[in-house]
């Protein structure tokens, strides 16, 4: 008995150095098994349980990227016993990110590297066109980032700025409270308000201030909550007179991005849902992207 439990520890042991090949083993094992227990269209409770096999299998793991982005999501998926087909879909969205050779040799490290660039711009408070043609040939030379965040807003950004070969006063305003958000990447902190480009300028992607009508909305929710599982989130929206959505459509008026952000995620944004509403709005749509804590405030100003 002794035996057999020395000999499970060790592999855990072993699987710790397992590298690339282990971590394609374990996103093929769990995109094999969502699409095994999904065939039939129903997801029983002994289903679910090849689900929490899989996170057991792997804890050993869990503080590790990808698992660290990994885990949480399939946890959070399976924690009221329900696989939704939208829960299945952000399984099966982020499996197919991590396990490509270009996003786990490649992508991630140089994504994680220009963030960490250009929060060292903005470590002094002082960024000069020097760095900033600097940041412009890093750019070029990484031209494998385009169309993930944030390299295409950092790039429009410089290239703006450096149309008429200085910095003014207002675009160096606008260069710090972009380029500083980063320097949450250097002390482990995590970044909690992403920029995204809006109508040619940088914004938050959260709506500041947002005015948050719950009756007759419909609102869907991404990420991790500080609060609320997505069943407590669905009853209080509910409650609140407003009708809770799984996926991002034509008819949902909130993305409500949760505030439990980590500080290993390599894209530092939140995922599917997020990636298809700013895409939305670009082409016009008017839903709007609020931040979970603008949603308390306001069930709180309503009794709830």
């Amino acid at each position: 008995m002794s035996s057999g439990v020395t000999g499970r520890v060790d592999r855990a042991d072993y699987f710790a150095f397992g590298g690339k090949s282990r971590m394609d083993q374990a996103v093929n094992s769990l995109l094999g098994i969502v699409e095994g227990i999904s065939l039939d269209g129903v997801v029983n409770p002994v289903e679910l349980g090849f689900l929490n096999t899989w996170l057991a299998e792997h804890h050993q793991l869990a503080g590790r990227h990808p698992y660290s982005e990994l885990m949480p999501v399939v946890q959070e998926a399976i924690a009221d016993g329900v696989l939704t087909n939208e829960e299945r879909q952000d399984i099966r969205w982020l499996c197919e990110r991590l396990r490509s050779t270009q996003y786990y040799d490649e992508i991630t490290a140089d994504l994680q590297r220009l963030h960490a660039v250009v929060g060292g711009i903005a470590a002094d408070g002082k960024i000069t066109v020097e760095e900033l043609n600097g940041l412009s040939d890093w750019l070029a030379d990484h031209d494998h980032l385009q169309r993930c965040w944030p390299y295409d807003e950092v790039g429009s950004l410089v290239t703006t700025v450096l149309a008429d070969g200085i910095v003014s006063p207002d675009e160096h305003k606008m260069l710090q409270g972009f380029f500083s958000e980063f320097t949450a990447v250097l002390d482990d902190r995590t970044i909690t308000s992403p920029k995204v480009l809006a109508e040619g300028k940088i914004a938050g992607l959260c709506a500041v201030c947002p005015e948050i009508t719950f009756q007759n909305a419909t609102f869907c929710f991404t990420g991790a909550s500080t609060r609320y599982t997505r069943t407590k989130f669905s009853e209080v929206i509910r409650a609140a007179g407003g009708t809770p959505i799984d996926s991002v459509r034509q008819d949902l008026d909130y993305l409500v991005i949760g505030a439990d952000g980590n500080p290993c995620w390599a894209y530092a944004c939140y995922g599917r849902k997020v990636e298809k509403a700013v895409e939305m709005r670009k082409q016009g749509s008017r839903l709007l992207i609020v931040h979970e804590n603008d949603v308390h405030d306001k069930l709180s100003d309503i009794g709830l």
